[in-house]
Parts: structure tokens; sequence; C-alpha cells
């Protein structure tokens, strides 16, 4: 199961590497994602069924295909280029669109919305949480205060507001400094942290015995979820340490596989300079 299928590089790799018979499952909330799997896929017929749906609903997927278990579960996640690169998605602060950044475009809450809508207190616990940004509270009272003239309608404009709370001396040169910002609000509007939390637990299940769970972040919320969640699961239990006794129950069901993340190389960020955050991390069933 590829649970972040979108332009099909991965599936069309698996699918390769499992012919002649192997079936991949691949979902995607977005729908442009799927319609361009479908495209570059066509040539692997009934081999592949691809599904318009978030990766959390996996349980639910699969119990409708009477699927009851896979050999391996794959998460890429974060927003693609075809995403970042589509003035029309708002996911990007350097090409100006409207303010969207919806996986899926059918849900209704958008990162309009968000911006304008939550209070100065809330902006900065996003900001500050899921940004990890140090002047969150400055950059919200900035967003506030210019949507008390007209609402900010664009991600030009919110880059522009973002931009001017910063201060220079802030040092901000090797990134925008709406970069960690645009992270925030794109993981708030589409639930993005709980989502791979519930995943994880509940993909663990649908694993065979040797299969594998492979997620690839690419930032550290994403990362620290991932190794945590891995490590839990490979332990078991987990009561207190002051109990002599285990009372939980709860059983060891992965190994993991890598014990520190799998980076790229210099070689594959200078083809591809957005891979250079990416993080892979995987474990095994047992």
């Amino acid at each position: 199961m590829d649970g972040t299928v979108g332009g099909a590089g991965h599936a069309g790799e698996i699918l390769r590497a499992t012919a002649p018979d192997g079936i991949l499952i691949g979902i995607d909330a977005d729908e442009e994602a799927i319609a361009e799997s479908e495209r570059r896929l066509a040539g692997f017929g009934k081999r592949k069924i691809l599904i318009q749906g978030n990766y959390s609903s996996l349980a639910k997927i699969l119990f409708e295909l009477n699927i009851r278990e896979v050999d391996g579960i794959l998460l890429d996640l974060g927003v693609s280029s075809h995403q970042l690169e589509t003035a029309a998605r708002g996911f990007s602060f350097s090409i100006d669109g409207p303010l969207d950044m919806r996986f899926d475009r059918n849900q209704k809450w958008s990162a309009y919305d968000l911006v304008n809508r939550y209070s100065e207190g809330e902006l900065a616990r996003i900001i500050g949480e899921y940004g990890e940004e140090t002047m969150a509270r400055r950059i919200a009272r900035a967003i506030t205060g210019a949507r008390e003239k007209s609402p900010v309608k664009s991600t030009g404009e919110l880059a522009g507001i973002i931009s001017r709370a910063v201060p220079a001396r802030a040092g901000r040169k090797k990134i925008h400094p709406a970069t960690r910002t645009f992270q925030a609000i794109r993981i708030a509007v589409n639930n993005e942290l709980a989502d791979l939390l519930k995943v994880i637990d509940e993909g663990i299940d649908f694993l065979r015995p040797s299969g594998r769970f492979s997620i690839i972040t690419f930032h550290s919320l994403e990362d620290r979820i991932v190794k945590n969640a891995f490590r839990s699961w490979e332990r078991g239990c987990i009561c207190p340490a002051d109990v002599p006794v285990c009372t939980c129950c709860r059983q060891a069901k992965l190994k993991v596989l890598t014990r520190r993340p799998l980076t790229p190389g210099s070689d594959e960020i200078r083809s591809n300079p957005r891979a250079r955050s990416a993080k892979l991390r995987t474990a095994e069933r047992i």
C-alpha cells in the first residue's frame, strides 16, 4: 500500500519490482494526484487499485477491499512538487495564488479560513508548535492586524505580512521568513500530525509478519512522531518504570530497521534539491 501515491513515482517502481502478480493499493487525498497516477500506471492494468482518500482511513479502505494483510506500507509525507508549483493550490509563498493548502479540495476548511478566523493566540500556537517558529507571536500579531483592514486572500499577501513581521536581525538567510509559517498552516489545515499517528497505530495490524512499514518525512515534527511510534511498538509494554510487573499487556509488534534515518546523498540532493531534508525510517512487523 502506497498511502501517498502522488505522481506514482514510488508506485511504478513497486509494481515493476513485484511483477508479475504483485498488487499495489495507491491512496491520495488529492484527486489530481489520483488522475495522474491513473495515467502513469495505466499499463499495469488490474495490478493497481487507486483510491482518493486520506491514508488515515487505511483500515476502512482495506476492509472495503476485503484485504486483511499487506506486505508493505509506504508513506512519502509532505507536499508534492506538483502542488507546490501549481499557483491555484496555494501551497507556496514563491508563487502568488489563493490561500488554500488543502490536499483534498472537497474539504471545506482551507488556509484562508484558518488565517482569517483564528484568534491571535491560536495562530501563534499553531505557528509555534507546527512550524517551530520562534517569531510565532510576532507573526500572529501581524496577521491579525492586517486582516482587520481586509481579509488576507493570497499566498503572496500572507508571505509579505510575515516577511515584514520578521526583523532583519533574525538572520533568515538560508530560508524564506515565511517557510515555517506556511508549513504550520498547511499541517493544521490538513490535520497531518494526528493522521500520521493514527495510520501508524492502525496500519501495523494490517502488515503480514516480516512486512515493512516505511515512512519518508521532511521536517522534525513528522520524524519525531515516526521515530517515537516505531520505538514504542518495538518496546511493547508502556507501563510506568516504577511498576514491577506489566499490567498493560501491550505486545511488541515491530522491529526497527533504521536506528538512524536514511538521508539523501550529495548527488541526490544536487539532482533533487527538495530531497535535502528527507528522512526515511523503516520497521518490520514481528
